[in-house]
C-alpha cells in the first residue's frame, strides 16, 4: 500500500494548513478518475484508521459482555439494567452536537484519544474494583456514564478524520466501510467477550480488554491528519451549549440533511435497539423442537450482525447504491419491511434469512446517510450537523426501551417489532419523498 500525500506527513500539521490543502489537492487529482473499490483499505493513511476503529469498537462490545454480566450477578438489579441502557445512550442524545462542535474546534485525533483513554480507564477501574471484590452500585453508575460519554465524543471526531482522509468521490465508500469495520467490532466483540469470560475470568478478561483501545490511539499518535487539513483550519470561534442546538435551524432548508436526521430518527425509536432487546423472546418462539433456546438466540444474533458485515463488503465490492436520499429511505424502508416479516415467520431458516437482509439494510441505510450528511454539511458546520446525526440516531435509542416497553405491554413483543416494522417502513418512504422533492437549498455543496 502506498500513499503519495504521507510522503509529505513532515509537513502536514495543525498549523500548517497550506500543506493541507496541498495533500487534499493531490487526493483529488488522484481520484479524478473516479473512486477505486476498497481504495481505503489500499492506503496506509486510511487502513489502520479502519482496523484500530474496529477493535476499539470490539473492546467497547467486550466490554459491555463482562460488566453486564458481573452487574447482574452481584446486584440482580432491573434497575441497573434500564440504567445500562440509558447511561450509553443519553449522552449521544444530549451532547452530540456539542461534541462536534469540540470537533470543529480542536484536533480530532486528540479527542478520538481523549475517548480511547476514558475507554482504557474505565475498563481499567472495572478490573480494579473486580480484583479487591470493592464493586458498589453508585461506583457503577460512575463508570457507565463516563464509558457514555467516551463514545459520544469519539464520534463525530471520528467522521470528521474520515472526510480528511479522502477526498469527496472516495467519501462515502471510506464512510461505508468504516461503518462496515465498526459492525465486525459489534459482531465479534460478545464472542470475544465471552470467551475472555470463560476463559480468563471477568477481573482478567476486563483488564486485557484494555488492550483493544491501544491500535486506534497509537496510530493517531503518527497519522498528519487532523479532521480539518480539507477545511482549511480548524474553526476559532468558541460554542456554548446552548448555541450549538442552532446547527438545526442553519440546515433547516436542506432536504436532503433534514430527511436523513429524520430517518435515523424513525429507523432508532421504532426497530434500532428493539429488534436486539427483543431478540431472547424470538430466540424462545423459534426454538426447534428439542432445540436448544439460548443457541437459537445466538444464532438470531449472529445473522444480523453477519449481515451488517456482508452489506458493508458487498456494497463496496459491487458499487450500486450511490449515495443519494433515494438510496437511503429504500433501504430504511427494507429494514422495517424485513423486520416485520421476521417477527410473522415461524420458521428459523426463514428467520435467519430475514435477519441477514435487515443487517444489509441497516448498513446500508446508515452508511448512506452518514455519507448523505458528511457531502452536504457546509464545511463551517460539519461537525455539528455530524452531531446532531448522532443525536438523532443513536441517541434516540434512548427511547427504545420506552417503545419496545409500552407496545411490548400492549401488543407483545412480536407485535411491537411488527407495528415498529410497518411504521418505519411507511415513515421511510415519506421522509424519502420529502427528501427527495422541493427547490435545493442553493448555498448546500453538492454531492458527488
Amino acid at each position: 500500500m502506498s500513499d503519495s500525500s504521507e510522503d509529505n506527513g513532515d509537513e502536514v500539521g495543525v498549523g500548517k494548513v497550506g500543506a493541507g490543502s496541498a495533500a487534499a489537492g493531490k487526493a483529488g487529482d488522484s481520484s479524478a478518475a473516479g473512486p477505486r473499490r476498497f481504495s481505503v483499505l489500499r492506503s496506509w493513511k486510511t487502513a489502520p484508521y479502519l482496523i484500530g476503529s474496529g477493535t476499539a469498537m470490539m473492546g467497547d462490545n467486550i466490554e459491555h459482555v463482562i460488566t453486564y454480566w458481573v452487574l447482574w450477578q452481584k446486584f440482580e438489579s432491573p434497575a441497573l439494567v434500564g440504567f445500562q441502557l440509558i447511561s450509553h445512550w443519553l449522552p449521544f442524545l444530549l451532547l452530540s452536537v456539542y461534541a462536534g462542535s469540540l470537533a470543529e474546534r480542536f484536533d480530532c485525533r486528540r479527542l478520538i484519544q481523549i475517548g480511547q483513554i476514558m475507554f482504557m480507564v474505565v475498563s481499567l477501574c472495572w478490573g480494579i474494583l473486580f480484583l479487591t471484590d470493592s464493586l458498589q452500585l453508585w461506583q457503577a453508575c460512575v463508570l457507565l456514564v463516563i464509558h457514555g460519554l467516551a463514545g459520544c465524543l469519539w464520534g463525530p471526531a471520528e467522521q470528521m478524520m474520515l472526510h480528511d482522509f479522502v477526498d469527496r468521490k472516495e467519501l462515502p465508500s471510506a464512510v461505508r466501510l468504516n461503518a462496515t469495520f465498526r459492525s465486525l467490532g459489534i459482531l465479534f466483540g460478545p464472542v470475544v467477550g465471552s470467551a475472555l469470560l470463560l476463559g480468563v475470568g471477568a477481573t482478567w478478561g476486563i483488564f486485557i480488554n484494555i488492550v483493544f483501545y491501544l491500535p486506534l490511539t497509537i496510530f493517531l499518535i503518527r497519522t498528519p491528519f487532523t479532521g480539518h487539513l480539507r477545511s482549511g483550519g480548524v474553526r476559532t470561534a468558541r460554542t456554548t451549549l446552548s448555541q450549538s442546538l442552532r446547527v438545526l435551524i442553519d440546515v433547516r432548508h436542506n432536504r436532503a440533511i433534514v430527511g436523513m436526521l429524520l430517518l435515523a430518527a424513525l429507523a432508532s425509536t421504532t426497530i434500532g435497539a428493539v429488534l436486539q432487546t427483543a431478540m431472547p423472546v424470538f430466540g424462545d418462539i423459534l426454538n426447534p423442537v428439542g432445540g436448544d433456546s439460548d443457541f437459537t438466540y445466538g444464532v438470531l444474533l449472529f445473522a444480523m450482525g453477519a449481515g451488517g458485515v456482508l452489506g458493508g463488503f458487498g456494497l463496496e465490492a459491487t458499487g450500486w447504491i450511490k449515495a443519494v436520499p433515494a438510496a437511503a429511505a429504500l433501504a430504511a424502508a427494507a429494514m422495517g419491511l424485513s423486520a416485520l416479516l421476521f417477527a410473522l415467520t415461524s420458521h428459523l431458516w426463514v428467520a435467519v434469512i430475514l435477519l441477514v437482509i435487515a443487517g444489509v439494510s441497516k448498513i446500508t441505510a446508515e452508511s448512506t446517510e452518514m455519507a448523505i450528511i458528511q457531502l452536504e454539511a457546509p464545511s463551517e458546520i460539519r461537525g455539528r450537523v455530524i452531531g446532531s446525526y448522532a443525536t438523532f440516531g443513536p441517541g434516540m435509542q434512548t427511547f427504545s426501551g420506552v417503545t419496545v416497553g409500552v407496545l411490548g405491554t400492549i401488543a407483545t413483543i412480536p407485535g411491537a417489532v411488527i407495528i415498529g416494522g410497518t411504521v418505519l417502513a411507511i415513515g421511510a418512504v415519506a421522509i424519502g419523498t420529502y427528501a427527495i422533492t422541493g427547490r435545493r437549498n442553493p448555498h448546500a455543496p453538492i454531492a458527488t
